[in-house]
């Protein structure tokens, strides 16, 4: 099964464009939709999740027109969304104890195993009797996906899974989200590059509602081998590179600023080979964007 996005698009009473002829088709396995905040990457996920309507386009997964047929995608559908809330006072046993029905498992003992499978899935059944309010945000992230996970569903729908997350509980959610790509359509919404680079096969980046690149990581990142070079500078000479050359991202070091710089050749003088990885990628896709929005008034 695969889901097929055809020239979807999305503009807001007030005029924002958030999809501009979005047109993407997801294999089974993890899929990555990177780009940074306020991209369309949120109005794409809603849309999908059936909570939004497009104004244009088509979505299909299988047999399913997602657009039309909400109730039958939502049979079959797991969402995660950004923000999520939870009862703060109910435990997570009993609040997804209470998920389970409400999603139709009316058998009492078939639910309890359907709640401990799901909570020893996401590591919680150690603590499944401690309130949710005491939860560490990873945590709940992980509670999260045990009641997207209700269901056996065909379609994961994750948005902005790892922001705000300390780097332990990040790895623990990453290694589950890798785990459920294996049964199903799992789409990653991030604007953290190393999500995408850890876990999908295949990925797009998006930005201002349009899709700049739709391609395999690994693939990807070797079309870059021989194009990446890497020069220390101080600070005052930053902005001179960045006349003569196409700098594709800046960072400090020990006071000092690493510039990238996307080239088919050698730059010039001082200029080193740089090892492409998935964030040059990035930045090299999002770098003509960025140019045309610094032209504007």
């Amino acid at each position: 099964m695969e889901l097929q996005i055809r020239n979807v698009s999305k503009t807001y009473s007030n005029g924002v464009r958030a999809l501009n002829d979005v047109t993407l088709t997801i294999p089974a396995g993890m899929y990555g939709l990177l780009g940074p905040n306020g991209a369309g990457k949120s109005t794409l996920m809603r849309i999908l999740a059936t909570l939004q309507e497009a104004d244009e386009g088509t979505a299909r997964l299988g047999d399913l027109d997602v657009l039309t047929q909400k109730d039958e995608v939502r049979r079959i559908l797991g969402y995660l969304p950004q923000e999520f809330g939870v009862y703060p006072k109910v435990n997570a046993e009993d609040l997804l104890d209470h998920f389970a029905l409400l999603e139709g498992i009316a058998e009492r003992r078939a639910r309890r195993g359907v709640v401990e499978a799901l909570l020893r899935q996401v590591n919680l059944w150690d603590v499944r009797r401690q309130k949710l309010g005491g939860y560490s945000g990873g945590m709940k992230q992980r509670f999260g996906v045990a009641v997207a996970l209700l269901g056996d569903p065909e379609l994961m729908i994750v948005d902005e899974p790892t922001a705000g997350l300390d780097p332990a509980e990040r790895v623990r959610f990453l290694n589950l989200l890798s785990e459920l790509g294996e049964n199903s359509v799992v789409l990653l919404s991030t604007h953290i590059v190393e999500d995408v680079s850890e876990l999908c096969t295949r990925m797009a980046i998006i930005d201002e509602g349009e899709i700049l690149l739709e391609t395999e990581p690994l693939r990807a990142v070797d079309n870059l081998r021989g194009r990446i070079w890497r020069r220390v500078i101080a600070r005052e000479e930053l902005a001179g590179i960045e006349r003569e050359h196409a700098v594709i991202s800046t960072k400090l070091l020990a006071g000092r600023t690493v510039v990238r710089v996307h080239a088919e050749a050698a730059p010039g003088s001082g200029f080193d080979a740089a090892e492409p990885d998935l964030a040059d990628v990035y930045f090299t896709a999002m770098a003509g964007r960025i140019g045309r929005r610094r032209e504007r008034p």
